[in-house]
């Protein structure tokens, strides 16, 4: 099977910032009253949106967060990405040599997937092919986001492979009806993440950007049922 459409996650993916974005996220939040470690939040909150990352804190906490919580962490994880944020080894080359459509699909907000592809000057090889959690009703693992990524782009969910670091990434492609290549070279991916993403459907598991072309063009098979649950 070949395919018409690539859609890359960005955190973890295309930038190396999960592990300073868990670290972030877990100072925070246990500043404003949360204990939490990064570890928990790896755990936890990978692949999420930070609206039910904090739905879920709020639930727990019995209380709102204060106002000022998502400015604070907005402006920490501003801070630390303008300071240390990367692009994943290899991926420049890679968005540049491939002949596939190629879109974004984050649980990011807008701003912040534009700003961390600016920072690593990756954004020339989308456009305006940005698509945020923000846009649909369901965030991953629904696979919500993933169809309507695949709608915008004019391309049918089952000619659409897609690369994910996280289960809940790997989950709602899954649903979605696509192929899904799990990415475990990240700086925040332990010996165990391979065969989590496997296990959880990804079709096959590599740790090398590099590689992606190839698997690609060989065209991974093993097509999805729809499930829109």
């Amino acid at each position: 099977m070949s395919f018409d459409l690539v859609i890359f996650d960005c955190d973890g993916v295309l930038v190396d910032s999960e592990a300073l974005a868990c670290v972030v996220h877990a100072d925070v939040l246990t500043a404003y009253g949360y204990p939490i470690t990064s570890a928990q939040v790896h755990e936890r909150f990978l692949g999420r949106s930070a609206r039910e990352a904090r739905a879920e804190v709020e639930a727990e906490m019995g209380r709102i967060l204060p106002d000022d919580y998502t400015d604070s962490l907005r402006s920490t994880i501003d801070r630390v990405f303008g300071e240390q944020l990367q692009p994943v080894a290899g991926i420049d080359d890679v968005l540049a040599g491939l002949a596939q459509k190629k879109c974004v699909a984050s649980s990011g907000t807008p701003t912040r997937i534009r700003s961390s592809l600016t920072t690593t000057k990756l954004i020339h090889h989308f456009g305006e092919h940005l698509y945020s959690a923000l846009q649909v009703e369901r965030g991953k693992p629904a696979p919500d986001l993933f169809l309507f990524a695949a709608a915008q782009m004019g391309v049918d969910p089952a000619r659409c492979v897609v690369i994910e670091d996280s289960i809940h990434g790997v989950t709602g492609a899954v649903a979605a009806g696509m192929t899904v290549l799990g990415f475990h070279g990240g700086a925040h991916c332990s010996p165990a993440t391979a065969g989590a993403l496997q296990a959880t459907g990804a079709h096959l598991v590599f740790d090398d950007m590099r590689q992606l072309p190839a698997l690609i063009a060989a065209g991974v098979p093993g097509e999805r049922a729809f499930d829109p649950t």
